[in-house]
């Protein structure tokens, strides 16, 4: 009988995507996954490294657990994902108590991997068209649906292009296929997910299929939420927008990153847009949807980054309203063209800006819980006592704690009054009435 595998993954929601591949896999070979990594033979470590803290965060988890192998409480370690892209077999000269490595283009040779058949499995880019065995890591009512891997935008600053390969995108009908036995399995809330999820299909059809897409994902019995993430603002077009307005299944969110808006700061980046066309991209948005809950991340310190191009950041965040913000200080990433950019700022420097644009956002935010203090939401529970609003995407933004939700179990709406709130912890008692299971995203 195969040993029990504890699985590790870091990183983002993508990362999560393949994870799942990864256990499914594991699962048709025959080995079982166990929560409690004491009563494991085996680990799987599935590494991001996006960024050197995220190279930094991988390693540590892998010197953990060789650790533990050299005392003998783990058999075997299998190290996958991004970090083997990134340093491929040297990986294992790095760390000798690692058994074998694999690649993200090779998910399907964990088990080989595990069986002992090899120690470096590492596949070239393909095309996303076979269908993937996948063994949901997420709660039953909220899952993950990665449409494409891979990137064209060539960001200057970005190490995903070398790491995961050009822009691929899955056939439409496999997507849809994925997502039916998602609904199938519980889900009520299915967040899309890409390095660009706004350019879906344009490789396979010539041009981008993503309203296509959606047109037939709310269509699905049983689908409530549909969420948009990591959408590229000069994508989100005024189809897409009328879309999200008339269909009720797509949430009023956004993921859409925009790293800066200072021109200058934006054409070192790569980026296509100006602080011209993202303002105006802001304004369309909210002309066809009102209350869209809009996420996004900006870069503090990058390259030649100036006072005045940091006070421009900060006096945006300040006038833009956004929901949710995360902040990067700008991590210089081996073989990136922004690497080789003069006038590379100190730590101390690049970390002080993101301090204080996260104070900034943080007025921003404490003036929208006083507007929201005493209304009533909608919220998914994810838990009996925890929940979100459509405003916020499972993980990385807020919740809702609720009082008075006895009864109630993860995967139900209920109407929230909302009471108090800190930062992006909401508090709220349910609200008199029962609320249908509608996937509502209104408030009043």
């Amino acid at each position: 009988m195969p040993e029990k595998i504890f699985l590790v993954s870091l990183g983002c929601p993508k990362n999560l995507a393949d994870a799942e591949v990864l256990a499914g896999g594991l699962a048709e070979a025959g080995y079982g996954l166990t929560a409690d990594e004491a009563k494991a033979g085996a680990v799987l470590i599935n590494t991001c490294a996006f960024l050197r803290s995220a190279v930094k965060e991988s390693e540590k988890e892998i010197r953990r657990f060789s650790a533990l192998k050299k005392s003998g409480k783990i058999k075997k370690i299998l190290v996958a994902g991004c970090l083997v892209e990134r340093e491929r077999d040297a990986l294992l000269k790095k760390f000798p108590q690692v058994d074998a490595v694999v690649g993200i283009n090779a998910l399907d040779k964990a088990a080989a991997a595990l069986d002992g058949r090899g120690r470096c499995f590492i596949a070239p880019v393909s095309a996303l068209t076979a269908p993937e065995l996948k063994l949901r890591l997420t709660a039953p009512h909220s899952a993950y649906l990665k449409v494409a891997d891979g990137c064209d935008n060539r960001c200057a600053y970005c190490a995903i292009p070398a790491i995961r390969g050009r822009f691929r995108s899955k056939p439409l009908d496999q997507v849809v296929g994925e997502a039916e036995d998602l609904v199938r399995s519980g889900a009520k809330e299915i967040s899309l997910i890409a390095q660009d999820t706004t350019l879906y299909g344009a490789d396979l059809y010539g041009r981008p299929k993503l309203c296509a897409l959606l047109k037939k994902l709310v269509k699905l019995r049983g689908l409530k939420w549909l969420r948009l993430m990591y959408v590229y603002p000069e994508r989100v077009t005024a189809d897409i927008l009328r879309l999200i307005r008339d269909e009720e299944k797509l949430c009023h969110y956004l993921d859409m990153p925009l790293q800066h808006i200072s021109d200058r700061v934006l054409k070192n980046m790569n980026r296509r847009s100006t602080g011209k066309t993202i303002r105006a991209k802001l304004a369309e948005i909210r002309r066809y949807v009102p209350d869209m809950a809009l996420r996004t991340s900006f870069i503090t310190g990058f390259p030649g980054e100036t006072e005045k191009d940091f006070s421009e950041l900060l006096g945006f965040v300040a006038e833009a309203g956004f929901d949710n913000v995360a902040v990067f200080p700008y991590s210089r990433e081996p073989g990136t063209p922004a690497a080789a950019l003069p006038g590379q700022l100190p730590a101390r420097v690049k970390n002080a800006r993101a301090r204080s644009l996260i104070a900034a956002q943080s007025r921003v935010l404490d003036g929208k819980n006083r507007a929201l203090a005493g209304k009533t939401v909608k919220v998914l529970l994810d838990s009996p006592s925890s929940g979100r609003t459509y405003r916020d995407a499972p993980e990385i933004d807020g919740r809702v704690e609720i009082t008075g939700a006895a009864g109630r179990k993860a995967g139900d709406f209920v109407s929230v009054r909302i009471t108090g709130a800190a930062g992006y912890i909401r508090r709220g008692i349910i609200a008199p009435g029962t609320v249908p299971i509608t996937g509502e995203r209104s408030e009043r």
